[in-house]
């Protein structure tokens, strides 16, 4: 993994986060209202210390349907407080009792029928509530760093969770593709790590080159809130205002078979950013494997970034972010964070 440079300066604090799964509360933003009726049981569940995948196994253990019957939109951190929806297929079937599946680590929050098998990705985004402890900084320094960021954003890094417990995805996927033989859920993660590598080192060159959050030359775009996509067109006031506004934002390559879309000096920094010796492979394998090129924002939007400070050396920081996204690359803006479950 490359180092992931800052853009807002050098750190302004040193801080521990998640000493209890209180200090790290995500709640999925959602995509859609149910609908009210249908064969499929719509539930927010609310879970504490445990993975989405485990949480799957026990809803359908109440709901006694095999765990193909449940649909969730995203995965949510174990040590951590999550709200999340997943739905239950309960065609001809009566509602569960819902109590009977309460208790300290999951319990459901709301229930309504809705006429469709949750998908993956159908969420709006997810709200954060972060508490930060043993917090080493000047004050001043440290609002004035939230306040960069609330007005500028950060860099939409893919943050360490995507490359695995030890950081080794990567390396794991160079034996994938070398030959080594991998469950297809697991492929489909080493593949991702391989994409956000190759991703991250195009961001951070960026980053380095002070325009990661600037349109230039030959960019493509990215519309904010959606995955729509235009350009490289003539650069003019007119985008210079849209990217100012947030309105769009300039996009990175997420590699595989292709040529990339964007032209002229970007296009160079991007052939240039990912032509090492050691980035071949990893090209090479995700053409290999089917990969298409596609796009992702370089720059990422705390929404409703607000903060508080609890103790002396305790502060509280809120924030939105769409999905796809990663609160660490928010958090890392103000300096070493370190996970107390890592």
């Amino acid at each position: 993994m490359i180092e992931l440079l800052r853009a807002h300066g050098a750190p302004v604090l040193s801080a521990r986060m998640r000493v209890t799964p209180e200090d790290f509360r995500v709640e999925e933003i959602d995509a859609f209202d149910a609908s009210g009726e249908g064969e499929h049981l719509l539930l927010t569940i609310e879970k504490r210390g445990l993975t989405t995948a485990e949480a799957v196994r026990r809803v359908a253990a109440w709901a006694g349907v095999s765990e193909s019957a449940i649909g969730h939109a995203g995965l949510k951190d174990r040590h951590a407080v999550t709200r999340q929806r997943v739905s239950v297929w309960l065609p001809g079937r009566e509602d569960p009792d819902l109590s009977a599946l309460d208790g300290e680590a999951l319990r459901i929050v709301e229930a309504r029928r809705h006429s469709r098998k949750l998908p993956r990705g159908a969420l709006g985004g997810n709200r954060f509530r972060l508490v930060l402890r043993e917090v080493v900084g000047d004050r001043a320094a440290i609002e004035q760093r939230l306040q960069a960021i609330a007005r500028q954003g950060v860099p939409n890094y893919f943050g360490e969770q995507r490359f695995g417990r030890y950081g080794d995805n990567v390396a794991q996927a160079l034996a994938m593709f070398a030959g080594r033989r991998v469950k297809r859920e697991e492929r489909s993660l080493l593949l991702s790590a391989v994409r956000s590598e190759l991703f991250n080192r195009v961001l951070a060159q960026r980053v380095q080159d002070g325009n990661w959050n600037a349109a230039l030359d030959g960019d493509v775009f990215m519309l904010a809130g959606s995955h729509s996509v235009f350009g490289p067109e003539p650069l003019d006031g007119r985008i210079r205002e849209r990217v100012a506004a947030f309105d769009i934002d300039p996009t990175g390559p997420m590699w595989g078979r292709g040529a990339l879309r964007t032209g002229d000096a970007v296009l160079a920094l991007e052939t240039a950013a990912v032509a090492g010796d050691d980035a071949q492979p990893l090209r090479d394998g995700l053409e290999r494997a089917g990969m298409k090129q596609e796009r992702r924002a370089l720059r990422l939007c705390a929404n409703e970034l607000q903060w508080q400070w609890l103790a002396e050396d305790a502060l509280e920081v809120a924030f939105e972010l769409p999905p796809g996204s990663y609160a660490t690359s928010v958090l890392s803006e103000l300096g070493e964070v370190s996970d107390s479950m890592r």
